[in-house]
């Protein structure tokens, strides 16, 4: 089976950066940001300033998973 993983352009506080996400990580974290009236980007900023290690794209997939877990409600 061919991964489907992408790599996609965000700016994040007015800076260019990528992430490698996969399609369904990609689409949950879309669906996340639009329930919490965020923008893309502006969830992924706050991802960013709250991951503990790794690089974004895991911490964007670690969010998403636990966000998925926690029954999609307690992430303001």
């Amino acid at each position: 089976m061919k991964s489907s993983i992408v790599k996609r352009s965000i700016i994040i506080d007015g800076h260019k950066t990528s992430v490698s996400l996969e399609d369904a990580f990609w689409n949950d974290l879309k669906e996340i940001a639009h329930a919490q009236q965020k923008t893309l980007s502006e969830l992924v900023a706050k991802i960013d300033v709250t991951r503990q290690q790794g690089n974004l794209s895991s911490a964007i997939r670690l969010f998403v998973l636990d966000h998925t877990r926690m029954g999609a409600g307690e992430h303001k």
